[in-house]
């Protein structure tokens, strides 16, 4: 099947949830005007079902490949990739300066989504070079900027990030890789690392490895690693390309899914060491790769939206297709399946799960544009510390969600979903991943707890739960039997949400395993009551465009139903969450090791 991109509800929550307006009206965000966000959107759909779509089932029938230390990508990705930077796609957000467009993070978020949604392997090469013109924006020094960041964002070079190794998984501070310091401002530098994603591939000139070593005399522990750049290719003084460097790509794993994307084992200095610069300071290193993992945290939420959306958007379309079956009111003879009421009710728990989350983060981005680009400096410190709390959610809860969706597509389509030339058993495999890289659900979880929550004793959810309840208060003033529903699901949400923030923040101290026994389940609870939130808010402004006569009334009342399915069969879960995270803790730790 095709990709159709959701625009018309990507623009309604742009306009109506995230407050487009109010962005376009920060600084350095004038271009971002109603017109020109559309044209974009409309031209990124296009080329995101045109191009990169086509590519994602035999990306995965006939993956990327390793022979004699070259790395082969399925045939159309070189293609592919050439035209997505040379249309500009990967500087959506990036400095003017550098090459790119310049347009906020709320406009580049669907684009991100669209992408994802086209061909997750795909995408997986310019998230991962968001995250190093992150990071070389924020502590590269002039010459690596001018060097890089300019070829990076027209996408004639490639980013990486160089983190895991073999004996060193989410614990950073057994990172071994060393880099010696050669007195002409370089360094050489040797070591493993694993699970690189595009360590190695023939879609561009050059890629830009950012590697986290430690210098000869570091401390021990996370307080001694550095970041260094290490290109494949060394860049002469005047831009163009040298020798090869010491890096070479000894093999690429063998995946559940995302098997497009290369996920390549890098050495580093067997013939005398590599040659990188060092990005900062010394021993700063694993500060500026959050840089770079906070990019890629949110931009990994957005995959969870995107497969989730394919998933659903492949689901109706057999729905509708297959016959099978007796309508249950006395039909005369067969309907298709979308006619009976449990198909409808996977199809509903898809769709409003997959807007929940794509609001949320929509809503997300535009705190994150505030937070940069407000006069005022309490406006941004409060849209900034709203993002901040959110990104851990985005990521964790909007990657679980998308692969209870994707399995619910599996399960819509029956057998033939479980039958690869369906293709529905392919989002269910890519969408595993991804509640794994760039930090684990738990480690998302962790996360929420101990920066997010406990370090400000709760005060910036509890400021976010302010907001929801202003929302309840909103949807108390209209006699509406499905906004009725809606704010009593809420109400008990929030409240709900209110005790555990409590909860953690009071009982951090005295009862650390109990705490952190619940930290998923918490994120997941933040998840959907913030989604719920913002299908509240959606309900709200599509019942407004109705009294107001405006728009498509059709679209309107879907995304009041859609909201009402929300509240009645997902937020419903909070209580429950709530329950099991204040009052089950004792469970979690109740058996011995040896009663396993």
């Amino acid at each position: 099947m095709t990709y159709c991109a959701p625009l018309k509800d990507m623009l309604f929550v742009m306009n109506d949830l995230a407050g487009l307006a109010a962005v376009n009206a920060l600084p350095g965000c004038e271009d971002a005007t109603p017109e020109i966000v559309e044209a974009v959107l409309e031209e990124n759909a296009k080329f995101c079902s045109e191009v990169v779509a086509p590519l994602n089932w035999p990306g995965d029938q006939q993956p990327s490949f390793w022979r004699e230390g070259t790395v082969t990508t399925t045939k159309g990705f070189k293609e592919a990739f050439k035209a997505f930077g040379d249309a500009g796609w990967q500087g959506v957000q990036h400095p003017a300066d550098f090459g790119g467009q310049g347009l906020p993070k709320l406009v580049a978020t669907p684009c991100i989504e669209m992408l994802n949604s086209a061909n997750l392997a795909f995408a997986l090469c310019p998230l991962l070079t968001d995250g190093a013109i992150e990071a070389l924006m924020t502590a590269g020094t002039d010459e690596q900027k001018d060097t890089y960041l300019a070829n990076l964002i027209s996408g004639k070079w490639t980013g990486t990030m160089n983190l895991t190794e073999p004996q060193a998984g989410s614990d950073l501070a057994m990172v071994r890789s060393r880099a010696v310091p050669q007195g002409d401002g370089t360094y050489k530098v040797s070591g493993t690392k694993i699970y690189i994603t595009y360590g190695d591939h023939d879609m561009a000139e050059n890629i830009i490895h950012l590697v986290l070593a430690r210098t000869p005399d570091a401390p021990e522990g996370v307080k001694g690693i550095s970041l260094f750049v290490v290109p494949k290719f060394l860049v002469n003084a005047d831009g163009s390309l040298g020798e090869r460097n010491d890096v070479q790509c000894v093999s690429i794993e063998h995946k559940l899914g995302i098997k497009a994307s290369p996920t390549a084992v890098l050495q580093f200095g067997d013939h005398g060491g590599a040659t990188g610069t060092l990005v900062g300071a010394e021993n700063r290193g694993l500060e500026y790769m959050f840089i770079m993992m906070n990019a890629a945290r949110f931009a990994v939420g957005m995959q969870g939206v995107g497969i989730a959306e394919r998933a659903y958007q492949k689901a109706v379309g057999y729905a509708k297709d297959r016959v099978q079956s007796r309508d249950l009111s006395g039909s005369a003879g067969p309907v298709t399946i979308i006619h009976q009421p449990d198909v409808r009710r996977m199809l509903m728990s898809m769709r409003s799960q997959t807007e929940a989350a794509r609001a949320l983060a929509y809503v997300t981005a535009a705190a994150f544009d505030a937070g940069h680009h407000a006069t005022d400096a309490a406006t941004r410190q409060s849209n900034q510390a709203f993002y901040e709390y959110m990104v851990p959610v985005v990521k964790g809860w909007s990657t679980e969600m998308s692969i209870e969706v994707a399995s619910t597509g599996v399960q819509v389509h029956g057998g033939m979903g479980f039958i690869e030339e369906t293709g529905a058993a392919q989002y269910y495999r890519d969408a595993r991943i991804l509640t794994i890289y760039e930090g684990t659900t738990a480690i998302q979880a962790n996360d929420l707890v101990g920066r997010k929550t406990v370090r400000d004793g709760g005060a910036v959810a509890r400021g976010i739960i302010a907001q929801v309840r202003a929302t309840e208060t909103a949807l108390a003033g209209h006699a509406d039997d499905d906004l009725a529903a809606i704010r009593g699901q809420l109400m008990l949400g929030s409240t709900a949400l209110d005790e555990v923030v409590t909860y953690v923040a009071t009982n951090m101290k005295t009862d650390i395993k109990g705490v952190f026994s619940g930290s998923v389940l918490y994120l997941k609870l933040a998840g959907i009551v913030l989604g719920g939130w913002q299908m509240a808010r959606a309900a709200l402004a599509a019942k407004q465009h109705l009294q107001n006569g405006d728009g498509d009334a059709d679209f309107y009342r879907a995304k009041i139903a859609t909201a009402r399915f929300f509240a009645d069969h997902v937020m419903s879960q909070a209580s429950g969450l709530r329950q099991a995270i204040v009052e089950g803790s004792s469970g979690v730790m109740a058996l011995t090791n040896d009663q396993f």
